[in-house]
């Protein structure tokens, strides 16, 4: 019988109060590793004697769960990260849950080079690596940076697992905020708190490792991650950012706040379901999976409408419409789900009201977003097509964007739906 034991790359909410938690309640590990670059969170967490808590929103309240003798490493403290390499030569599950690919090779002392000394010295038949971060590339990315540090003998028995991960979650820093929301700080000397949402249904590539049982029993496991990726970013995400854009212009604060308005819910549901729903059924049906069935993706879309709004997970507009740039990206959330609508036939007349939204949110944040002067609109209401194409030119950086006529006309034509939204 396998001896399992994980090491953790990174100690926010995912890797805090799904991964690390989820091994914990298997009762399958028998060691619980993670790295952490931030001192004051290592600290806490080890001084706390390996104990930390999690926040659960659930539908009626917050539930508070406590792990136990997780092991606490500091990768940046020479005398840590030679325990840290130990760790790794014994873990059976490795976890790199990062703010972005971006940080698996970044410098000398990097991730890939650190697991790769594991790979190198390995004491266990087999590894999987399990992948957490944004990117339906990261498992494929990371293997790569792992070539350059290690010959192609040590990955024989590894296996790198992409990760779809619809669990929304943050970290709570505002002091007032835990007291009034009764939130247990993720230890007793630091004045922050794990906040996730009950959701566990977390898909995984399917291990293919022979002899090898992952310790983590509860993911599902796809032969193909792909079509549940696209349903992620093009469905769960898209309308996530499309209903923060919504609020936005409308002046909400909350997220939970949208629940009562009709008006938002509508446009969020026809966008979700006759747009971002109805394309991916009529790319993936094919593949027999019961999500991509009417029935299937209305209970998702249903399902998701109502955790979005989730007075307790206490996400606010603010933070669900971060980072907008990005989300504007021709490929992301908003666009990416209007060109994948318009290659299946569909008219993406819902997506493009939060892409006004958006646009217009953008217009509001000219500073913080460095938008040029000459594209400053003194009022979102009176946007030209003209300069909508402008906006948009500049966020794709003149790249080639398909179908971007069209999607120029759909988000112009969106605006009198948005204005009469806001009256």
């Amino acid at each position: 019988m396998t001896k399992h034991r994980l090491t953790g790359f990174g100690f926010g909410p995912i890797q805090a109060g799904l991964f690390v938690n989820e091994a914990y309640q298997s009762g399958n590990f028998e060691r619980i590793v993670v790295a952490e670059i931030d001192r004051q969170l290592v600290d806490a967490v080890r001084d706390n004697n390996g104990k930390y808590f999690v926040n659960v929103a659930k539908s009626d309240g917050i539930e508070v769960l406590e792990i136990e003798n997780v092991e606490m490493l500091n990768p940046n403290a020479e005398s840590q990260r030679k325990l840290l390499v130990e760790a790794l030569c014994q873990a059976t599950e490795i976890v790199t849950s990062l703010p972005s690919v971006n940080f698996y090779d970044m410098e000398q002392k990097s991730i890939a080079s650190l697991i790769a000394k594991g790979l190198a010295d390995t004491q266990t038949d087999a590894k999987l690596i399990y992948t957490a971060e944004n990117n339906n590339q990261a498992a494929e990315i990371l293997k790569e940076k792992l070539s350059e540090h290690v010959p192609q003998d040590c990955l024989k028995r590894v296996q790198f697992l992409n990760t779809v991960i619809g669990k929304m979650s943050q970290v709570v820093t505002d002091s007032r905020q835990i007291e009034q929301m009764n939130l247990v700080p993720i230890a007793p000397e630091i004045e922050r708190a794990f906040l996730v949402e009950e959701f566990n249904r977390i898909l995984v590539t399917k291990c293919e490792l022979t002899g090898f049982m992952p310790g983590i029993e509860v993911f599902i496991e796809k032969q193909d991650l792909l079509p549940f990726e696209e349903a992620k970013l093009y469905g769960h995400n898209a309308i996530h950012a499309l209903l923060a854009y919504l609020g936005a212009v409308k002046g909400y604060k909350k997220m939970s706040q949208l629940k009562e308005d009709a008006d938002i819910i509508t446009i969020g549901r026809d966008a979700f379901l006759t747009e971002s729903g109805a394309a991916l059924i009529k790319k993936y049906a094919v593949l027999g999976d019961g999500l991509f069935t009417e029935a299937g993706y209305k209970a998702y879309a249903e399902d998701l409408l109502t955790r979005m709004t989730n007075p307790y997970l206490a996400d606010t507009i603010e933070r669900a419409g971060r980072d907008l740039l990005r989300k504007l990206g021709a490929a992301d959330r908003i666009f990416g789900t209007m060109i994948l609508a318009l290659e299946q036939g569909i008219e993406p007349v819902n997506i493009a009201v939060g892409a006004v939204a958006a646009i217009a949110t953008l217009l509001d944040k000219t500073q913080r977003y460095k938008l040029p002067e000459k594209l400053h609109v003194e009022n979102w209401c009176t946007i030209s097509e003209q300069q909508i194409e402008k906006i948009l030119n500049w966020i794709w950086s003149s790249e080639s964007v398909k179908y971007s006529d069209k999607i120029i006309k759909y988000v112009f034509e969106a605006r009198q739906r948005l204005i009469d939204l806001v009256k």
